[in-house]
């Protein structure tokens, strides 16, 4: 997977009904291309289906978390551009304190958010993680 192909899910993920002309627009690429390699995510597992997201009174509350991340050495822009692949990783952030990047994980159930922090710990630079799940939001603007 390289960066066009992370982009290209990122736009999915955005919108999954988004047409593959503007996808190629977007990423810069044909749409022959783009279609290609949506083939290529689709046969290696990588996407897994297209859905709807219903609207917050339709739908079951999603896992949320906040998870910290330590990289080691200098490939955090390398790590950076693999969680931004991965499709429970809703946003990310750099920081300035203790952790070198905080994420934003959303998932569907327990045993999928269980899965996404394992993808997460496995990620190559990834040393060391702190998760806590969101539960009740107190504020909210």
């Amino acid at each position: 997977m390289d960066d066009v192909d992370r982009k290209i899910l990122s736009l999915l993920r955005d919108d999954a009904r988004l047409p593959v002309a503007s996808i190629a627009a977007s990423v810069g690429i044909s749409r022959a291309t783009v279609k290609a390699r949506m083939a290529r995510l689709q046969a290696s597992g990588t996407i897994s289906g297209y859905t709807v997201q219903l609207g917050a009174s339709q739908e079951a509350a999603p896992v949320r978390a906040i998870a910290m991340i330590e990289v080691e050495g200098r490939v955090t822009d390398r790590v950076a551009r693999a969680l931004q692949g991965l499709p429970e990783v809703r946003s990310l952030y750099s920081t300035n304190g203790r952790w070198d990047l905080v994420a934003e994980v959303e998932s569907g159930s327990l045993p999928e958010f269980d899965a996404a922090l394992r993808a997460i710990r496995l990620i190559e630079g990834v040393t060391l993680t702190e998760t806590n799940i969101l539960l009740a939001a107190r504020f909210r603007r």
